[in-house]
């Protein structure tokens, strides 16, 4: 997913691989998946700066601008289904322009189903996940 040059090319490619699985069960375990296969977070970064609030689960997200102007995510979760959250949201607005991050809305969330079937406190966290992204996309403008 990386390659694509925009948050919105990534967000629609992800969009349309969810979609073929129906089963919850199959969904959770793919976010699981996902957490796994994230590179390792270095433990310096778990500091309060990197920490996201409104969060339930310890999560801490790391941003980068690279001298091309591109900012990166990366985090970590201390909960497996959390984790795959992060790897998501850091796949999507990742290796990205501020301005492309900023106008790409979080619509996947509800796409995915995530509002209806992941508890509030995990939707309450990654919308949290999302506006740190954001808030930092728009202070590295």
């Amino acid at each position: 997913m990386e390659d694509l040059k925009t948050p919105e090319e990534r967000k629609k490619i992800l969009i349309e691989s969810w979609s073929g699985i129906s089963d919850w069960e199959q969904r959770y375990k793919k976010l699981i998946e996902l957490g796994k296969a994230m590179p390792q977070f270095p433990e310096e970064f778990k500091t309060e700066e990197n920490k996201v609030r409104g969060c339930q689960s310890q999560v801490w997200i790391k941003t980068n601008k690279n001298s091309d102007g591109l900012i990166s995510f990366q985090g970590d979760s201390d909960a497996l289904i959390v984790k795959g959250l992060v790897a998501l949201v850091t796949q999507i607005y990742s290796q990205a322009k501020p301005e492309d991050i900023l106008k790409t809305p979080p619509d996947f969330v509800k796409s995915l189903g995530f509002e209806t079937h992941l508890s509030p406190s995990r939707t309450n966290g990654l919308y949290s996940m999302i506006k740190r992204i954001m808030m930092d996309a728009y202070n590295l403008r």
